[in-house]
């Protein structure tokens, strides 16, 4: 006979375990929001593939026919495209993410879960769009005859990096939003002013070829710089190196918002159902 132990602390001491016992909700509401997310619209989960083709498409003719920015001998649809890819799944990841628990507020107030599994599901989702994406990519590829180098192997590894670049700050702005409302119209801002001061639309050495060192490694403080970087070298090779200062600094950045982000979710998670 199964036997319910209460016991002060004991929810904090298993919660990673839990996270585990409700595997299942968290693939539940990740479906979920894959079917209502294109629910009603005409060309349904082909908005995926069409809206980072449409924005490549204009960075493309803005920064590489308009202001002629150099590409070091890449087709500059696929320098800003392998850049899109991790862009897009941050930008979604936080959008999504940053809504979620209040979105989920019916099902915060009813039941007990471990509350990390509503805006990890959301990450997840974005990921899911990221994966389609690729199809674009591999069309870019055969139209302009590239053939990537040997460092395409390496590209799971920035894969995973751009997950925990994703979720750290998904998580710290869920928080906020379920504590401040203003932070639905402030996400919008951030995802907008963040496209233009990340390298999407041109390559990072274009940095350093404008500016000193310093100003490259202060513009790393930006997180989805080494993200971007990373994606490039293994997608386009030796004609975008990474610069390693700027991308170990990323890198620690990224670590940093990931336990920030657990931390401050974790502190609140508690508070959750009261605020919502």
């Amino acid at each position: 006979m199964a036997k319910l132990i209460i016991e002060a602390g004991r929810a904090n001491r298993n919660y990673w375990r839990d996270l585990w016992r409700f595997r299942e909700l968290f693939f539940f509401l990740s479906w979920r929001d894959v079917l209502v997310r294109y629910r009603q619209t005409a060309i349904g989960f082909a908005w995926a593939i069409l809206r980072p083709l449409l924005t490549m498409l204009v960075l493309t003719v803005v920064f590489g026919r308009v202001a002629k920015l150099p590409s070091a001998g890449v087709p500059y649809a696929i320098l800003v495209f392998s850049a899109m890819l991790p862009w897009q799944f941050f930008a979604n990841s936080l959008s999504e993410s940053s809504s979620s628990l209040v979105t989920n507020s019916n099902l915060i107030t009813k039941i007990y879960f471990p509350r990390l599994i509503i805006p990890a599901s959301s990450v997840i989702v974005g990921m899911i769009e990221f994966l389609v994406s690729f199809l674009i990519l591999g069309g870019l590829m055969a139209w302009y005859h590239f053939i990537p180098t040997w460092r395409i192997v390496f590209l799971p590894l920035f894969v995973v990096l751009a997950f925990l670049t994703a979720l750290g700050p998904g998580l710290i702005a869920t928080v906020l939003n379920v504590r401040y409302r203003d932070f639905r119209y402030i996400i919008p801002f951030v995802v907008q002013f963040g496209l233009y001061i990340s390298p999407v639309g041109f390559s990072s050495s274009v940095i350093s070829e404008k500016f000193s060192d310093s100003v490259r490694l202060l513009y790393s403080l930006n997180p989805m710089v080494g993200v971007i970087d990373g994606f490039r070298w293994a997608i386009c090779g030796d004609s975008q190196p990474i610069y390693g200062p700027g991308f170990l600094l990323s890198v620690g950045l990224s670590v940093l918002l990931l336990v920030a982000g657990l931390k401050y979710f974790r502190r609140m998670e508690r508070k959750f159902a009261d605020i919502i």
